[in-house]
């Protein structure tokens, strides 16, 4: 003797929940408390001119403005955030202690590996471009017009300049 499908499913869901410890109208009812695709979370959407920029985090060179998108760059968890520089900023070599990724969103940068500022080498990047930075390379990077930039990782984020000189938190 053969059981139709809808019995089938109708026995399947009784085995399972009476397995979970529910009843098949406690299941019923929590799959139709679920939120439908128009109740959900709508995430963030947010164009260009809504973003809220602050003077750039004390770590880099005074000139830079900052968007904070997702998280915190000092807090542990995900982060994005986006850097203004203006024409002729320079960021001194560095390295950061996890990978994080950039993506030049307008203007051109240029960055380069090693353990001093080079402007003679490095790579121009131009907005679209992407680079990630694993964790301790040394770099170093430069705006040659009005550039924004947009890193995003794991924090917390921080800089860690090769020359202590160069840190503008130490001055």
């Amino acid at each position: 003797m053969r059981i139709s499908s809808q019995r089938a499913r109708v026995a399947t869901l009784m085995i399972v929940t009476s397995l979970i410890g529910g009843s098949p109208a406690a299941a019923q009812e929590q799959k139709t408390t679920r939120p439908t695709v128009g109740e959900a979370h709508q995430g963030m959407s947010l164009t260009p001119m809504e973003l809220t920029w602050t003077a750039g985090p004390p770590m880099l060179p005074p000139g830079a403005s900052m968007a904070l998108i997702e998280g915190g760059p000092n807090k542990p968890g995900p982060f994005t955030f986006r850097l203004k520089f203006p024409a002729n900023y320079r960021i001194p070599a560095h390295w950061h202690p996890r990978k994080t990724t950039v993506t030049v969103i307008s203007g051109t940068f240029h960055m380069g590996h090693g353990d001093k500022l080079d402007t003679a080498n490095g790579k121009v990047l131009p907005a679209g471009s992407i680079f990630e930075m694993p964790a301790t390379i040394h770099h170093f990077g430069w705006a040659s017009e009005e550039t924004i930039i947009q890193h995003h990782g794991i924090g917390p984020f921080t800089i860690q300049y090769l020359n202590p000189a160069d840190d503008p938190r130490q001055k």
